[in-house]
C-alpha cells in the first residue's frame, strides 16, 4: 500500500514539474489517501499482533 502511495507521489511530482497541475493534484490526493490507509492498517496490525490458531 505504501509503495503505491510512493508511486503516485512520484507521478504527482513529475506532473507538477511538467505543468500538468490537474493530474498532479489528483495523483497527490490518491497518494495521500493510500498513505493514510496504509498507516492505519500498519497501526492496527501492530496493536493486534499475531495470534496462534485455536487448538
Amino acid at each position: 500500500m505504501l509503495s503505491w502511495a510512493l508511486v503516485f507521489l512520484i507521478i504527482a511530482v513529475i506532473a507538477g514539474v511538467l505543468g500538468l497541475s490537474g493530474i498532479a493534484g489528483v495523483a497527490t490526493n490518491i497518494a495521500w489517501i493510500l498513505f493514510v490507509v496504509g498507516l492505519i492498517l500498519a497501526i492496527i496490525f501492530a496493536i493486534t499482533g499475531r495470534r496462534p490458531p485455536p487448538p
